[in-house]
C-alpha cells in the first residue's frame, strides 16, 4: 500500500508545475491532497480526476482557500468530509475514506502564524480534533492520518529550531498536543520509526530557504500501532518543486 500526502498550496499551480505528470508515474493506492485552494467547478479538467483513481474534493466556502482532496485506486467503502463543527466543515479540511479494515484521512490544519487570532483558531481545532481521534482509534480500525499538521514536533524537525520557539507551528503548547497524540493518544510518527534524519517537508519562499536546505517537517502519516510493523519506505521527494511542500510517500505492507 503506497501513500502520498502532498500540500499543494493550490493543486492548479502545482498542476502547471508537472504534479500530475509526476503522481501518474508513482503507483499510489491512495494520494491525499492539502490545501487545493480551488471550488470543484474550477476542477473539471481530466488532468484533476487521474485516471484509475476515485476523486474526491472537499472545498472551502472561502474560495481559493484550504481545501483538501482524495485520489483513491480502490474505491472507498465510505467517504466523510464533515464532522459537524468549524472551521473544519467550512473550510474543507478534513476528508476519511474508510474500507474494511482501515481509514485514511486527508487533513489539513490550520496555520497561526498571521497573529494571536489565527492561533486561537487553530488551537480550538486541536481541542476538537484529539477526541475524534481518539474515537477513531477506539473503534477498532487501523487509521492513517496523512496532514499537513502546521506543527514541528522535535528539534531535529525544523532547521532553525531556537529562533522559532515563540513562534506558530514550533510553540511549547503544540508540541505538547503532539506529546499527547503520540503519547497517552497511542498514535505514531511512522516516518521517524524508519528515519531518524533531519529531514522537511516545507520550506519557506523567502529568501533562499529551498536552496539552503532551512525547512520545517509539517507534513507527517500519522498511524495507529497496528500498522507499525508494516512500515516498509518513506521518501520526501525534492527533485522537482510542485509547491512550498514537498510530497511525502510511505509504502505499508498493507492491502485496502
Amino acid at each position: 500500500m503506497r501513500i502520498i500526502t502532498a500540500n499543494t498550496n493550490g493543486i492548479r499551480s502545482a498542476g502547471r508545475k508537472g504534479f500530475f505528470e509526476w503522481l501518474a508515474k508513482q503507483d499510489a493506492d491512495v494520494v491525499c491532497i492539502q490545501e487545493t485552494k480551488a471550488q470543484r467547478d474550477q476542477l473539471e479538467d481530466p488532468l484533476y480526476h487521474p485516471e484509475g483513481y476515485t476523486t474526491i474534493y472537499c472545498d472551502a466556502i472561502k474560495k481559493g482557500y484550504s481545501g483538501t482532496a482524495m485520489y483513491c485506486k480502490k474505491p472507498p467503502n465510505a467517504v466523510t468530509t464533515e464532522l459537524g463543527w468549524d472551521p473544519l466543515d467550512s473550510e474543507g479540511r478534513y476528508i476519511r475514506a474508510d474500507y474494511d479494515n482501515i481509514s485514511v484521512i486527508s487533513m489539513y490544519l490550520p496555520s497561526g502564524s498571521s497573529g494571536d487570532e489565527a492561533q486561537a483558531r487553530k488551537d480550538i481545532f486541536l481541542d476538537k480534533i484529539y477526541p475524534h481521534f481518539l474515537e477513531l482509534k477506539a473503534s477498532g480500525r487501523e487509521l492513517v492520518i496523512c496532514a499537513d499538521w502546521n506543527i514541528c514536533h522535535k528539534e531535529i524537525d525544523l532547521k532553525n529550531w531556537k529562533g522559532n520557539q515563540k513562534n506558530s507551528g514550533f510553540l511549547p503548547h503544540e508540541r505538547a498536543w503532539l506529546d499527547k497524540v503520540y503519547g497517552e493518544g497511542g498514535f505514531v510518527d511512522a516516518f521517524r520509526e524508519i528515519n531518524q534524519e533531519a529531514v522537511y517537508t516545507w520550506w519557506s519562499n523567502r529568501g533562499q530557504a529551498y536552496a539552503n536546505n532551512v525547512g520545517w517537517r509539517l507534513d507527517y502519516h500519522v498511524v495507529t500501532p497496528g500498522l507499525v510493523p508494516t512500515i516498509r519506505a518513506a521518501d520526501v521527494y525534492t527533485d522537482e518543486r510542485f509547491s512550498d511542500h514537498a510530497p511525502f510517500t510511505m509504502d505499508y505492507d498493507y492491502s485496502l
